[in-house]
């Protein structure tokens, strides 16, 4: 059965396989969850990442990441821009996560970038999710 909004769908699985304790999840591959997964290895929310060919798409396995005490890194995750109701900022909008403890991810015109990034080259976007 398809899924009308298959990055809301990583983001569940990605939220439920942390609550469970499991060191992976498996989702659906795609280019913009493997843009996803690189920045939130790059920003150190997830421990790796691994595209395995199928016959279909793919499928992206993501490698949680755990502290010392087995508490999940991220203890949350939001899908901001649905489908019904597409969200886009302004570069000086951004919306900062947690007073900058968290991070927002933006597709914008140079790809999907991270809050920072995305101030840093001053683009804007539609906003995709936040992350702490």
């Amino acid at each position: 059965m398809p899924v009308t909004d298959p990055l809301a769908d990583m983001l569940t699985r990605m939220r439920n396989a942390n609550m469970a304790n499991h060191r992976k999840v498996d989702v659906p591959a795609s280019k913009m969850k493997i843009s996803v997964a690189k920045i939130l290895k790059t920003e150190g929310y997830i421990k790796n990442y691994k595209l395995i060919k199928d016959r279909k798409h793919g499928i992206l396995r993501i490698y949680l990441k755990y502290d010392e005490v087995n508490e999940g890194i991220i203890t949350g995750l939001k899908r901001m821009s649905k489908p019904g109701r597409r969200l886009y900022v302004k570069n000086n909008a951004i919306p900062l996560v947690l007073s900058g403890m968290g991070i927002a991810l933006l597709s914008t015109s140079k790809g999907i970038l991270a809050d920072r990034e995305a101030r840093k080259l001053n683009v804007g976007g539609e906003l995709l999710c936040t992350v702490w």
